[in-house]
């Protein structure tokens, strides 16, 4: 059953509950709908294997030093960026000169170690329907599995292994490529390729079948919030028993002629640092004045805990949360109160506590017979340690998140132990990338003890003051709980809420 009022699902049948008392004793309904409740939550998700191409660099160990240490990622965009070869070089100079930001957050390539190898995962005569964004997938997948130690040969093993890896926009290069071809009347000369390689389902296809994973198969498109739901999405899979183990992200190669020039165009962009890159990217910053576009990828190997403790598995967190939410309000404009952000955080810190007032017939002896575990399902905000917000470096966004996570946390929020940062400062903004690379970020603070800092916060938005602000430097702190925000265009939020190791 789907509980529309709270986002929620319970696999509850409703027959349970419609049968006369004297037909259907309480004591039998409440064991119905307990063996039914224990269908999902006596199935706990577990982070197995974490991996990661950003443009801080190629592989998790390399992005998490960079970060915590304070380095950028962004650098300033030229017009071999912009990915137009097929475009004659007056083109190329006029297309770059049009565009009002020229900064950006590119992943380092080459075949040093940090670096994406574009020859090995992109441009071998075999891999002409993988384009970049399905390559930094399959780059971030295979660090993934090989971290969790995970990549089963057995049939049956494979059957309860799925993908569930979105993206936000695909691969638009290509699809420039292919209006040229159109715009010069050579349209037989647009690759049979074309389809394959800007579906953006194709990076959760390609993963599945070079390792030959035949449990669900999902892509999730939702703008900024890609990563997030699709780890969120991954996760019911499992509680649910569609599978025992996920491969779960989000990628984007956003880094092209069009894809900025139309963000550019929508004023979302940063413009008044491009001749200081690494200052571009200010959340929470008074300076701020749009967000760095980015690309990357993360890539996140989900298990269910006795699955995962079977096998040794090493455990990086627990995934408690999964809340999800809409504002219902604008294109690309949170409200101003921040309800759509205040009700995913409110719904991934308590799922389940609420249930009870649908059935409160059965409520005493459901309670009667719950386990423990189950009757304390919910997280209170104040065990909370650290926040990875999602505030872009835009002026409106960050303000909105700010109020909520106000409005939520409260005196947590100003009592010094919560910890709050926005990564994208040192990241730029990842698109459908950036809700899996800061689901990882909250992941290690949990696993390492280590709150990553927000980068270019020299003057904080007047919403701070002195007893609520982002960390200026990674700090080393105990988390036990971490929440991660992902909002995008269209209203559509998400927060994941992560525990250190059961």
């Amino acid at each position: 059953m789907f509980c529309p009022a709270r986002r929620t699902f319970l696999f509850i049948p409703r027959i349970s509950f419609s049968f006369s008392y004297n037909s259907y004793s309480s004591s039998s309904a409440a064991n119905g709908a307990l063996d039914a409740l224990s269908v999902v939550h006596s199935r706990r998700v577990v982070v197995t294997g974490l991996g990661m191409v950003t443009p801080l660099g190629c592989g998790v160990e390399t992005t998490w030093t960079r970060l915590v240490k304070g380095e950028s990622g962004i650098r300033a965009l030229s017009p071999d960026d912009l990915k137009m070869s097929s475009f004659d070089k007056e083109t190329q100079l006029h297309t770059y000169e049009q565009l009002t930001s020229k900064v950006a957050a590119i992943v380092p390539c080459g075949t040093k170690p940090g670096q994406f190898n574009e020859d090995f995962w992109l441009n071998s005569n075999d891999q002409k329907s993988i384009s970049r964004f399905i390559g930094y997938a399959l780059c971030a997948a295979d660090e993934a599995m090989k971290d969790a130690n995970w990549v089963p040969s057995e049939q049956e093993h494979k059957e309860r292994t799925g993908v569930s890896i979105g993206g936000g926009i695909g691969s638009m290069s290509d699809v420039l490529e292919a209006a040229q071809l159109i715009c010069e009347k050579r349209t037989r000369r647009i690759s049979p390729f074309l389809g394959p390689r800007i579906s953006i389902n194709m990076a959760s296809a390609h993963v599945s079948m070079k390792y030959g994973f035949q449990g669900p198969n999902h892509a999730v498109v939702t703008a900024c919030a890609t990563g997030a739901h699709s780890i969120g999405d991954a996760a019911r899979m499992i509680q649910f028993g569609d599978s025992d183990v996920m491969v779960a992200g989000g990628t984007e190669a956003s880094i092209d002629a069009l894809t900025i020039a139309g963000f550019c165009r929508s004023r979302a962009l940063t413009t008044k640092y491009n001749s200081a890159p690494q200052e571009a990217s200010r959340p929470f910053d008074c300076s701020r004045d749009g967000f760095v576009i980015g690309e990357g990828c993360g890539v996140l190997v989900l298990e269910e805990l006795e699955h995962a403790k079977r096998r040794g598995a090493k455990i990086y967190a627990e995934l408690r949360g999964y809340g999800t939410a809409g504002d219902a309000y604008h294109i690309t404009q949170p409200h101003v109160d921040g309800k759509g952000a205040i009700l995913a955080m409110t719904r991934a810190l308590k799922q389940l506590h609420d249930f009870w007032d649908e059935f409160s017939y059965f409520s005493a002896t459901l309670m009667t017979h719950m386990h423990p575990s189950l009757r304390n399902s919910g997280l209170h905000s104040t065990q909370v340690d650290y926040i990875n917000a999602h505030a872009t470096s835009t002026p409106l966004g960050d303000a909105a998140e700010a109020n909520a996570i106000k409005s939520i946390f409260s005196d947590h929020a100003t009592s010094s132990a919560l910890a709050l940062s926005s990564t994208k400062g040192a990241t730029g903004h990842l698109l459908g990338a950036s809700g899996a690379v800061e689901a990882i970020f909250a992941i290690l603070a949990i696993y390492d003890g280590m709150a990553p800092l927000t980068l270019n916060l020299n003057e904080p938005d007047p919403v701070f003051d002195d007893a609520f602000l982002p960390i200026k430097a990674s700090k080393k702190m105990p988390i036990r709980a971490a929440l991660s925000n992902s909002f995008g265009f269209g209203g559509t939020n998400a927060s994941l809420l992560f525990m250190s190791a059961p």
